[in-house]
C-alpha cells in the first residue's frame, strides 16, 4: 500500500477541521455582513440600541446590514457559528438615527437581548426569548397554538398581546399562556411597549 506523506496529508486534515468547527466573521464598517446558517439552530443576539428589524427568510444564512447618516465606519458585527449555534454581537453603532435589518433562516431559535429603540421580529417559527430594556417590542407570533407557553411583561408600559387577546397598561404588567404547540415565547420590556400580534 501506498503512504502519503505526511506534509501532504496535513493540509488536508486542517481544513477538514476548519470546515467543522467554528466560523468566526468580524467586520467593522463594512457590510452586508453575512455567513451560512442552517435551518433549525439557535441564535445569541446582543444588539445595540436603534431600529432593528429582524426577519425570517427562506435561506439558510445569517445576514446583517445597518445603515445611519451619522455614519458607520464604526459600527462592529461579529458573527460566531459553530454547528446549529450562533451569536451575533452588533457594537459602536450611531447614537441617533441607525436602522439595521438583520435575516435569519425562518426556522430559528431565538436569544435577543437589546437596550434601546425598536425591535420588530416578523416570519420567524421557533423559540424566542427576547430582552428590551427601553423601546418598544413588536413580536409577529403566527398562530397562537403553535406555543407550549408564552409569557410576556413590561416593568412599566403596555403588554398587548392582540393574538392572545389580552391588553393591559401600568406598572408590573404581564400574562402568560400555555398551549398545545412545541415553541416557547418570553418576551419582556423594561419601560415601554410590548406588542405581540
Amino acid at each position: 500500500m501506498r503512504r502519503v506523506p505526511v506534509f501532504l496529508a496535513l493540509p488536508l486534515f486542517a481544513s477538514l477541521a476548519l470546515a467543522g468547527g467554528t466560523v468566526q466573521v468580524t467586520e467593522v464598517g463594512k457590510q452586508p455582513v453575512q455567513a451560512n446558517f442552517s435551518s433549525g439552530g439557535s441564535l445569541q443576539l446582543n444588539l445595540c440600541s436603534g431600529g432593528v428589524e429582524l426577519r425570517g427568510t427562506d435561506d439558510e444564512k445569517i445576514r446583517v446590514s445597518y445603515r445611519s447618516r451619522k455614519g458607520t465606519r464604526q459600527v462592529k458585527v461579529r458573527l460566531t457559528l459553530s454547528g446549529n449555534e450562533g451569536s451575533l454581537e452588533v457594537d459602536n453603532c450611531p447614537h441617533d438615527d441607525f436602522t439595521m435589518s438583520i435575516e435569519v433562516p425562518r426556522m430559528a431559535h431565538l436569544n435577543v437581548r437589546m437596550f434601546a429603540g425598536q425591535l420588530d421580529i416578523e416570519n420567524i417559527q421557533g423559540d424566542k426569548d427576547l430582552e428590551l430594556n427601553f423601546g418598544q417590542l413588536n413580536v409577529e407570533v403566527g398562530k397562537p397554538e403553535d406555543y407550549a407557553h408564552v409569557k410576556a411583561s413590561v416593568t412599566t408600559g403596555e403588554v398587548d398581546g392582540a393574538s392572545f387577546d389580552v391588553s393591559k397598561g401600568g406598572f408590573f404588567r404581564s400574562f402568560e399562556r400555555t398551549g398545545p404547540g412545541k415553541y416557547n415565547l418570553r418576551a419582556h420590556v423594561g419601560a415601554g411597549q410590548l406588542l405581540l400580534h
